[in-house]
């Protein structure tokens, strides 16, 4: 197991009708952390849901009830857009913002982020903090209501931010932007279309197939049959760290498939969004670290075609997998094994891991397709040019200046190849 320090400083307060507690929250923190300060606050909104349903009013009553001063910003879209985060910041420093409050998913915070880097960091455009050419250096205080379980950028040190000039999707991560406090209320996931409930439900569950498919994690290759196959061996044993990624998988793809059929049950909510949560707040990384070569890929796609990120990310999935399987089939004959819940195949009394790898990467498909969710880029309604292709792997290598993935390092080449066997 490799060293790492884990932080999860964002409050949790989950449950029913939570969201009234908004104003009590913003007051607790400005009172523990910012005492001589009232609070000034900018409220990011989507599309118009927040209004329809209501929840928008309860919000705001719950800050009038405290007397807190507030102000709107709405429009954020999937893939958000950094010129809407622009708006933003300007809004912020023309009223003296200094509390954002995200109500939304994952898009909604991540643009309160990109404002908040904006705001506390003037000296600089904040693209250039997503495109690497700058550092932040501070970030305005967030607090999110939650209303979709997908991105889990609620408890995590990270956004995605799409710039139109280009249409380039990039990610920043930084302490700075974990949310001082995120309100989960399960019942607001429940007028969710059934393709976005479920795309959501991909997205988790990369976040930790990400994490899970880590170098360190992985048994090497010349080691399988000396330690015993995929349950030996000391390489890269982060056992509890592999427990609670398994545990959290099976339940995510429990709970999707009771969700097709019962899209109101409670408790199955409940389970999807405590797993956003906890499938990107690191816990599922402790003892490695990663590879997200798909969600790297996936921002092109996103990028480029504007697509759902979930969807996209199962579209990518089982192409990569195949890609790579065969450098660790150990890896993903466990995955089969113990998450998936598939037989072992066994030739002359000898476990054959490629084909249980096989099997195992066939039923994580198969789920995909139960839920209505793509396995190809054509099932995306999208299909892209050789050239269109070729010009994703050359953003997604930044020109040919970095491989992504950790389990098996990709070149643009090989993303390519990917993008291509994948429609």
């Amino acid at each position: 197991m490799k060293d790492f320090v884990y932080n999860a400083p964002t409050k949790v307060i989950f449950g029913r009708n939570k969201e009234n507690q908004a104003g009590q929250l913003i007051i607790e923190y400005f009172s523990t952390y910012e005492k001589d300060t009232k609070p000034n606050v900018l409220i990011v909104l989507g599309g118009g849901s927040a209004v329809k349903s209501g929840l928008l009013e309860r919000v705001s009553n719950s800050l009038k009830d405290f007397g807190i001063k507030f102000l709107s910003i709405s429009g954020v879209v999937p893939n958000p857009r950094i010129s809407l985060a622009r708006e933003g910041i300007e809004l912020c420093k023309k009223h003296n913002i200094n509390f954002l409050l995200a109500v939304g998913g994952g898009s909604v915070i991540d643009t309160a982020k990109a404002i908040g880097y904006g705001v506390a960091n003037p000296e600089i455009d904040v693209w250039d903090i997503y495109s690497g050419k700058a550092t932040a250096k501070g970030c305005t205080p967030i607090g999110c209501i939650l209303t979709i379980a997908a991105a889990g950028s609620e408890m995590s040190n990270s956004s995605v931010m799409t710039n139109e000039d280009g249409w380039l999707k990039r990610g920043y991560n930084s302490e700075y932007s974990r949310c001082k406090f995120a309100i989960l209320n399960p019942e607001l996931t429940m007028t969710l279309p059934m393709y976005q409930t479920q795309s959501g439900a991909v997205d988790i569950l990369m976040h930790t197939l990400e994490r899970y498919f880590a170098p360190e994690r992985s048994f090497v290759k010349d080691n399988i049959a000396s330690n015993g196959g995929i349950y030996g061996g000391p390489e890269g044993i982060a056992e509890l760290t592999d427990g609670l990624a398994e545990s959290l998988m099976k339940v995510v793809i429990k709970n999707a498939r009771k969700l097709m059929n019962e899209p109101n049950d409670y408790n199955a909510r409940a389970e999807m969004m405590w797993a956003s949560s906890l499938s990107h707040n690191g816990l599922t990384a402790c003892g490695g670290t990663g590879d997200w070569s798909c969600h790297q890929m996936e921002h092109e796609l996103g990028g480029m075609f504007d697509v759902a990120h979930g969807a996209g990310l199962s579209a990518l999935w089982g192409t990569w997998a195949r890609y790579v399987y065969a450098d660790c089939p150990s890896r993903f004959a466990k995955f089969a094994v113990d998450v998936m819940g598939v037989e072992p195949v066994y030739e002359n009394g000898t476990e054959d891991l490629m084909k249980t790898s096989l099997k195992g990467i066939e039923a994580l498909e198969d789920f995909f397709r139960y839920i209505k969710m793509p396995t190809c880029i054509k099932d995306l309604g999208i299909e892209p040019t050789n050239e269109q292709i070729a010009q994703m792997a050359l953003k997604c290598s930044f020109y040919h200046k970095r491989k992504v993935g950790g389990f098996h390092p990709l070149d643009a080449s090989d993303m390519e190849k990917i993008y291509k066997a994948a429609l």
